[in-house]
């Protein structure tokens, strides 16, 4: 998950917001671009264009529109723009306050004028690596489509690649149905952050097992916060995507709706597997914590071992060491040979002993 440098940059920044009135559009995040970036997908039945469009064209851009307008917005650093935008679509200002503030719980609301939603997109490339977080705003309004993003880098490339190359039926469908392909991808992204999630506490059970070091169990606490983490962003899907049927029945065409419902039943399911991996989670912790202590009685058998097979020896060795006078043994020839016969046959047979009762 993200360092502990971070979220307290966080931190602060929501310090920064107390006391400001209702509706303060203040930027919360980080810039994670120099520059914000427009760019513009329009397509039909006919025909599809895509180009990077200024803050300037914006207004031309709307009334010269085919069926479907799908406008991407990376960047969310510039607020005067941001401002701007919400200008020109007629955006209510708590609905851009919630752009701007990336640590916004995801959620949807359902205005007059437009639908709007915020989610958490989440990318693992591989295993061993983190999970980062992006937050992404969507608003509908009729077959305009806006998205807001910290920066570039998605995972709409499928949607833009079947939009394009007119695969599949979206370019015969309605704006709601964008909206649906858009989050069905960020769903979908889910399911593979969370398989390399599980590939991932699959290694620290191994390394829990075997090797129950303290680099070990510092991974582990890594992974619980992440696990919780994800439960916060992946838990409130379930509100954010039902709500589509619930709250926006009437601005929801009744042929995307029951793609609405099948994502829905996706989300309940990406839900259930994190609940799973988090469960498997807590339990390579306790995990660790058997190994460890396995591996401490092991340690402490062998001592007790040990310490019992000297223990005839060292009461040989004291009572032939006390400075007696008469004591016979002390004058026989062959008496130190025995004493060491005897000591050695002693041990060899403790040992057999242990042996047989499967203590070694």
């Amino acid at each position: 998950m993200k360092p502990q440098v971070n979220k307290s940059k966080k931190k602060d920044k929501k310090k920064f917001k107390l006391g400001l009135p209702p509706a303060a559009l203040v930027f919360t995040g980080e810039k994670k671009i120099e520059t914000v970036d427009i760019t513009m997908i329009t397509y039909d039945i006919d025909g599809v264009s895509e180009e990077v469009v200024t803050m300037d064209q914006l207004p031309e851009v709307l009334k010269s529109k085919r069926k479907v307008l799908w406008i991407d917005i990376d960047g969310l650093h510039d607020v005067e723009l941001i401002e701007k935008v919400g200008a020109i679509f007629s955006i209510h200002r708590l609905t851009l306050e919630d752009i701007l503030n990336v640590q916004q719980r995801p959620k949807m609301e359902v205005f007059d004028e437009y639908i709007f939603a915020v989610i958490k997109m989440i990318k693992c490339l591989t295993p061993e690596s983190e999970v980062e977080e992006e937050q992404i705003s969507f608003l509908l309004m009729d077959d305009v489509l806006v998205t807001f993003q910290e920066k570039k880098g998605d995972v709409f490339n499928y949607v833009r690649e079947r939009i394009i190359e007119f695969k599949g039926n979206i370019r015969k469908r309605s704006g709601d149905y964008l909206l649906y392909a858009l989050l069905d991808a960020v769903i979908d992204n889910y399911f593979l952050v969370l398989e390399n999630v599980g590939e991932k506490i699959d290694l620290l059970e191994a390394r829990a097992m075997n090797n129950p070091d303290t680099d070990t169990l510092n991974q582990l606490y890594r992974q619980r916060r992440e696990m919780a983490e994800l439960r916060r962003t992946i838990y409130p899907l379930r509100e954010v995507i039902g709500g589509f049927d619930k709250y926006a029945e009437q601005k929801i065409s009744p042929e995307t709706k029951p793609f609405m419902r099948d994502l829905y039943e996706n989300t309940i399911q990406v839900i259930e597997t994190l609940e799973v991996f988090r469960d498997m989670s807590s339990g390579v912790l306790d995990l660790y914590m058997n190994s460890l202590s396995n591996k401490m009685n092991n340690v402490m058998k062998v001592l007790t071992i040990i310490s019992t097979i000297f223990i005839p020896l060292s009461f040989v060795a004291g009572v032939y060491g006390m400075n007696f006078e008469h004591m016979p043994e002390l004058h026989w020839r062959y008496g130190y040979f025995y004493v060491l016969a005897g000591m050695a046959t002693a041990t060899i047979g403790m040992l057999f002993y242990f042996r047989w009762k499967k203590w070694l």
